[in-house]
């Protein structure tokens, strides 16, 4: 993956963001704060309220706006004036964030054989009722060796489709 001088990291939700934060401190990805546009991720999930907060200050170098999104569905539009200047990578979490403790937890083919989402699993079965809140991810994972430990593995078992990322494909 190549990115251009300038990066837009836009994350999902919280627990997201808090992964990107806790990588992005610890010096583990392939770009720095002073790379990103803000110098830390953005919460904004729509092409035209970001062209209109982030693009009007006239860049004159690429910008590589990185979404990180469960969804293979959700479009990004940029208009006609952006489109060849910007380039948008999806990082997919899918199926959802929560498959990170899952598999931290060891707990992968339990999970498996539930057929519950991950979010089910993760607050009935490893009882971890707010594993999508930030302040609890960063505690959770505040050793980032174990959160690398587990974009690997769940890089390893996913489908990743052709042209996709994961948020493994972001480390260093």
């Amino acid at each position: 993956m190549e990115l251009t001088k300038y990066v837009a990291c836009i994350c999902e939700g919280a627990a997201e963001q808090a992964i990107i934060e806790l990588l992005l401190d610890d010096d583990k990805l392939v770009f720095t704060r002073d790379d990103m546009l803000e110098g830390e991720p953005i919460r904004c999930r729509s092409a035209k309220g970001f062209e209109a907060q982030y693009l009007r200050k006239g860049f004159t170098e690429g910008i590589t706006v990185l979404r990180i999104l469960d969804s293979r569905r959700e479009q990004f539009r940029l208009s006609k004036a952006y489109v060849d200047k910007i380039e948008v990578i999806n990082v997919i979490t899918a199926p959802e964030i929560e498959m990170l403790i899952i598999f931290r937890e060891g707990k992968y083919e339990e999970y498996k054989r539930s057929g519950m989402k991950p979010s089910e699993f993760s607050k009935i079965e490893l009882r971890y009722s707010n594993v999508k809140n930030a302040e609890f991810v960063k505690s959770y994972f505040a050793d980032t060796a174990i959160l690398i430990s587990a974009l690997k593995e769940y890089k390893r078992v996913s489908h990743i489709q052709r042209g996709e990322y994961t948020l493994a494909d972001l480390l260093k």
